[in-house]
């Protein structure tokens, strides 16, 4: 083609572009958003936190995303796959670009942890937002349409966006954030640095929060930060703050998550036991079993400490289902290390546990160590974990056959249009024959069977 030719067709396509944007921007019509969310509960958390702040200033929530002018991938950067998905989407989702000028931002955890490298990494991403900066995120859109690339990813140690109660997606539970970023640096964790430092929220905009909640008709509830055990906010600390919300009219169960264990106290393994809404359910990661792994780790703690704290959960709750994450194959641990992780995690009994093998994660102090164990040896341990947790996991259900346990109704079931699904209070996901006017309710099930990590029952 031609040269001059060639340019005319640029210059064409490029007219055509600047009257999509005057189009949308200027004849009235609600520029609509997608929010696409990876990782854990506070990256839905702050999905709805976004859902808000947008809506506030005019936007519109999108359908789907093919009618979406705003595209945002609310990301996670714990593992590198996480990162490799998100961008793996965005160059699905290029084609969109291409046909009506949308907009691509990519926020959240990978978004701090990358910034403006993000842009290099795709050309298809028009503006990068980290966690603390998503008040800003209106105006941002609007010099994207204009032609301004951005990344904005300041931290700051104070945001909590006050005075902002999300738009809650879930009509049967709500995520409610009590408290943003981390002040702990486990050797092996990227959030510190991609979520700032630890701050609370104040205590009466969450228990707004959860009234709010409760009103709309969500009985559910569940109190999310990087470590719940260290929530103060003036003189209320994460027990009183539990107390207050087991008041709430409504709610009537309330869960929480993450526990970290140097931060857990007596008061709040009392007030779980007390309380007749706090599910007894509790999710502490031990990581390892070993001393020097634990201290190499940065934990705080003991393989004895948390063994001694598994005890106390368990005396003042004696049908407590307890939850874990463990690291196969952290750097320089030995065979007998590993063993002691291995021997810990037997003499527990956990009801289930999250297992992964050691990944390393740049920015972490972990990833510098020059002990590196080989990749064929972290599987090789890994799957030991997992054969062993498998085997505790079914005696554990097994022993659930016979009982009669309340099961809260979440929807229908996955494999079949006849049954529904919900959890037990322990949070174990329990399916038994039923419609989906069953969905929102309280049923009691007789368990009759356990397959998988599934206990299958039948309504009484």
């Amino acid at each position: 083609m031609p040269r001059m030719l060639t340019h005319c067709v640029i210059l064409f396509c490029w007219l055509i572009v600047i009257e999509i944007k005057k189009k949308l921007i200027n004849t009235g019509r609600q520029v609509k958003y997608f929010i696409e969310t990876y990782g854990c509960q506070m990256n839905v958390a702050d999905s709805e936190l976004v859902m808000t702040i947008l809506e506030r200033s005019g936007y519109e929530k999108a359908a789907d995303i093919a009618e979406a002018d705003v595209i945002l991938f609310n990301t996670c950067s714990v593992r590198q796959h996480a990162e490799d998905r998100v961008m793996g989407r965005i160059n699905n989702e290029m084609k969109y670009k291409i046909s009506r000028n949308v907009k691509i931002g990519v926020i959240g955890c990978m978004a701090q942890r990358l910034g403006e490298d993000i842009m290099q990494l795709s050309t298809g991403v028009d503006f990068v937002v980290g966690v603390d900066m998503y008040d800003k995120l209106p105006d941002i859109i609007n010099s994207a349409f204009h032609q301004e690339m951005l990344s904005v990813t300041d931290i700051n140690n104070e945001q909590v966006y006050p005075e902002i109660m999300p738009i809650h997606q879930d009509p049967l539970k709500a995520f409610v954030t009590i408290m943003r970023g981390c002040n702990n640096f486990c050797s092996y964790c990227i959030v510190p640095y991609t979520r700032g430092r630890e701050r609370s929220r104040d205590h009466k905009e969450i228990l707004e929060d959860v009234k709010i909640a409760a009103d709309q008709g969500r009985y559910e509830v569940m109190l999310l930060g990087q470590n719940v055990n260290s929530y103060q906010y003036d003189d209320i600390s994460f027990p009183h703050l539990l107390e207050m919300v087991n008041k709430i009219p409504n709610i009537k169960r309330i869960r929480f998550t993450t526990s970290h264990p140097k931060d857990l106290s007596d008061h709040l393994i009392q007030v779980m036991a007390d309380s007749n809404k706090i599910c007894q359910h509790f999710h502490l990661a031990m990581q390892s079993g070993d001393d020097k792994i634990l201290a190499r780790m940065n934990r705080g703690y003991t393989a004895q400490h948390y063994y001694d704290l598994i005890v106390k959960l368990r005396k003042a709750m004696p049908e407590i289902a307890i939850t874990t994450d463990v690291i196969a194959g952290f750097p320089g641990e030995s065979e007998e290390q590993f063993m002691n992780t291995y021997n810990l995690m037997k003499d527990i009994e956990f009801d289930f546990a999250y297992m992964f093998k050691y990944s390393p994660r740049s920015g972490t102090k972990a990833a510098g160590f020059i002990d590196q164990i080989p990749e064929e040896i972290r599987l090789e341990r890994l799957q030991r974990l997992i054969t062993q947790q498998e085997k505790i996991t079914h005696k554990i259900y097994q022993q659930q056959i016979g009982k009669t346990r309340e099961i809260y109704v979440e929807g229908i079931s996955r494999k079949s249009e006849l049954e529904v699904a919900g959890k037990t209070p322990d949070f174990k996901v329990t399916v038994f024959p039923g419609t989906k006017d069953k969905i929102g309710k309280f049923v009691n099930v007789k368990i009759v069977d356990a397959v998988g990590w599934t206990l299958k029952g039948k309504e009484i």
